[in-house]
């Protein structure tokens, strides 16, 4: 093994933090950072390392000698085999203290931005149960645990309907109880895998690319509708009719049934036909009496609950009067934009996902919005000087770009627009940092607010209220 990678044990080590993607921080004895998956902080352990890099280590907490105060007992039965929830095992008040630790942090180190005082971070009402869309794929050959591996007995069925196990694509761990998703998702999953092994249906191979049944989508909202969608690997019409039909007899409180047929490689549906076997082709969501109608490819928040926040957020920052022309930059579906509509004179919307800017069209005309407009372009050569002159020059810019955050090119058109405000709305607040420097001459810092829309996650949406500076403070 290589020097680099040689593998060492660090006894009675304390943990004192967590850091970024939800690793946990220790220090070795040469002063080095150790970065953990499987501590928390005030926990101390004998770490073993597996990686070592020039700054830091990566390693794995082998023994535990204290267990910290900030611990509690994780809710799943899954924990620490699914991905998907890797602060379970701290207090929700700790979870919420890390994440804002973390948005200040970058924004201070990554970005040097001065900032005004930091609004304590948004906590999410419910702690668990938040999402309203879940994606499950099914699998001939489940994730076995070590145990059973090791184990003589007849380990029987070997299908699975959950999820895929971190950094390894062709395992999928079977799911028994979720604690992502409202009722009935759970029902509705187990209900599916039970009645596919009792009628034979092949599950998935995904290396060997053979099998009926590839993925299950659930989504839910708040209107009580509830979408279901199959994905099958090929056309077997009696055994869809017979999956499907059980669907709508066992759950008739699914309004929207739906399949795809997807011979590809890959299992995403962006370029596949999904066709409505029942119900309705959507579902609606709901928010200040505004409806927003979601079919099996939209885009919408996958918290709604939360989302319904941090839009307040932003339309509170905006601070509005009535008389202000907006540019909503990443409009998505036009959610913002519809959100903020009757505080403003006027919302142009642009988006380079030519689906999101059509469903965003007809949202605003099922809420008979008339004061936005939805442009298709690629946000670095949308903003040239035919469409100010067309639409105006914006009193506010509103931007919710993707984890990437914006492009240099779109921050640089930003400023040459130089409005009043721009509320700028992330999901990482290190690709945040990074632009609000590029505008910090420009443009001053004077709300932070964190956000919490994923429980039980390391993840951290951040809004971020700037405004010009004066000319003389330049």
């Amino acid at each position: 093994m290589s020097r680099r990678n040689k593998k060492q044990i660090f006894t009675n080590i304390e943990v004192i933090d967590a850091g970024a993607k939800g690793k946990t921080i220790a220090k070795a004895p040469d002063g080095k950072v150790i970065l953990l998956p499987n501590a928390v902080p005030g926990d101390v352990v004998d770490i073993q390392t597996f990686k070592k890099r020039k700054a830091y280590y990566e390693g794995k907490a082998v023994k535990f000698h204290k267990l910290s105060n900030k611990r509690t007992q994780p809710a799943c039965e899954h924990f620490g085999v699914c991905g998907g929830c890797k602060w379970q095992d701290m207090g929700y008040e700790h979870q919420l203290f890390y994440k804002q630790k973390e948005v200040v942090n970058n924004l201070v180190r990554i970005g040097h931005i001065e900032l005004p005082e930091v609004t304590p971070i948004l906590g999410c009402e419910k702690q668990y149960f938040y999402r309203n869309k879940m994606e499950f794929s099914f699998s001939d050959a489940r994730w076995l645990t070590l145990e059973e591996i090791q184990s003589d007995e007849d380990l029987g069925d070997k299908n699975a309907l959950g999820f895929h196990i971190p950094g390894m694509w062709d395992k999928i761990l079977d799911l028994n109880t979720c604690h992502l998703q409202e009722d009935p998702s759970n029902a509705i999953r187990n209900a599916v895998k039970q009645f596919s092994i009792e009628n034979n249906f092949e599950f998935f191979n995904t290396r060997n690319q053979t099998g009926l049944l590839r993925t299950m989508m659930i989504r839910t909202a708040s209107t009580g509708d509830i979408m279901v969608m199959i994905q099958f690997f090929k056309d077997d019409k009696p055994k869809r009719e017979l999956l499907l039909d059980y669907i709508a007899e066992t759950f008739p409180q699914v309004t929207s049934l739906q399949y795809v047929i997807n011979g590809k490689a890959n299992d995403t549906i962006y370029d596949q036909e999904v066709i409505c076997y029942k119900g309705n082709d959507h579902i609606f969501e709901e928010m200040e009496g505004l409806k927003f109608k979601i079919n099996a490819k939209s885009f919408y928040q996958t918290n709604s609950a939360q989302a319904y926040q941090l839009y307040k957020i932003t339309r509170d920052f905006a601070g509005l009067s009535g008389n202000e022309l907006v540019y909503d930059l990443y409009t998505g579906t036009g959610t913002i934009a519809q959100f903020i509509a009757k505080q403003a004179n006027k919302v142009i919307g642009v988006e380079a996902v030519p689906d999101a800017i059509i469903a965003a069209k007809e949202n605003a005309q099922l809420n008979n919005i008339t004061n936005v407009d939805f442009f298709v372009g690629d946000m670095k050569q949308v903003f040239n000087a035919h469409f100010i002159a067309t639409h105006g020059q914006p009193n506010v810019i509103i931007t919710d770009p993707p984890r990437d955050g914006m492009h240099k090119d779109v921050v640089q058109q930003i400023l040459n627009i130089s409005p009043e405000k721009i509320v700028y709305v992330s999901c990482n607040s290190a690709t945040q940092a990074r632009d609000l420097t590029l505008m910090d001459r420009d443009y001053k810092v004077t709300k932070v607010q964190a956000v919490d829309m994923f429980p039980q996650t390391f993840h951290v949406e951040n809004v971020v209220l700037l405004e010009k500076r004066s000319e003389t403070a330049h």
